[in-house]
């Protein structure tokens, strides 16, 4: 952390003592046990919870002079619950680069996104090669959850899949595919190990599931293909697809459309449905 000057580091340590004073153990799922002598979270609890030191996260509340990651202070933003503007504030005060900053992805034209509106009822998205979905049209969404009420920084394919039920429930190979989205991930990875929003995905990830451990210490790796896909929709039923991939550019790295196409009959039916009238809410 690039916070040499006594007055920042001041800001930020008096910052984090009023993030983690207005959280309550029940607000991180914690017992709430006897009764507290000074409001909010305890120290030793945020460190807990981000997964890092508790000596460095109490010298970060005594404005020490230390050098912190860009994940460190990641975990952190996620444990204080820190929305966009806060956690802009906690990197900026940090003299850090947020990792996952809301405009940190490619942008998508609007000729792209039209391309992949008239695809309806194909399920279409515009994802990079870390599954950041950077554009999806109205099938996609319908198929999977809402998107809209997704977070920008976890509207991601492979973290929705370790971490969000819906998206999980809809999933008919939901081993398979969970085994293989860690292959293209490890793979995509080598290429971009020191970038830090890889880094704080692989770590999300890792504090996250358990089922991602796992299958991450198999080293095993995949490129992208042509692949077969069996989902159960809530409202639709069973959907055979094929998932196709079209990258805008001849580097496997740069963004690329994601369509699944039915791949029989039954299926060709149903996708209209996904379009036609809105779905319920859970």
């Amino acid at each position: 952390m690039d916070a040499s000057d006594s007055p920042r580091r001041d800001e930020l340590a008096s910052f984090l003592r009023s993030r983690r004073e207005r959280l309550t153990p029940e607000d991180v799922g914690l017992p709430v046990g006897r009764r507290r002598r000074t409001p909010g979270l305890r120290r030793e609890e945020v460190a807990q919870l981000a997964a890092i030191g508790v000596t460095w996260y109490t010298w970060l509340e005594q404005a020490r002079d230390i050098q912190v990651s860009a994940e460190v202070l990641d975990a952190i933003a996620r444990t204080l619950r820190l929305d966009r503007s806060e956690r802009n504030h906690l990197f900026s005060l940090a003299g850090s680069i947020d990792p996952t900053p809301a405009n940190s992805y490619s942008p998508v034209s609007e000729a792209i996104r039209l391309m992949i509106d008239q695809l309806d009822p194909f399920p279409s998205s515009v994802q990079n090669n870390r599954f950041d979905v950077l554009a999806y049209n109205r099938s996609f969404e319908r198929l999977f959850c809402d998107l809209d009420a997704v977070p920008a920084e976890d509207r991601n394919m492979i973290w929705l899949a370790f971490t969000h039920e819906q998206v999980r429930a809809t999933m008919g190979d939901l081993d398979l595919t969970l085994r293989l989205m860690t292959a293209k991930f490890r793979a995509s990875m080598t290429a971009n190990l020191g970038e830090p929003a890889w880094k704080a995905l692989l770590n999300r990830l890792q504090t996250e599931s358990a089922e991602f451990r796992e299958l991450w210490e198999r080293h095993e790796v995949m490129t992208p293909t042509t692949a077969r896909k069996h989902y159960r929709h809530r409202e639709v039923g069973d959907l055979h697809l094929l998932a196709s991939n079209l990258w805008f550019e001849p580097n496997p790295a740069s963004p690329h459309i994601v369509t699944y196409s039915p791949s029989d009959e039954a299926t060709a039916a149903k996708l209209p449905q996904l379009v036609r009238e809105p779905l319920p809410a859970l």
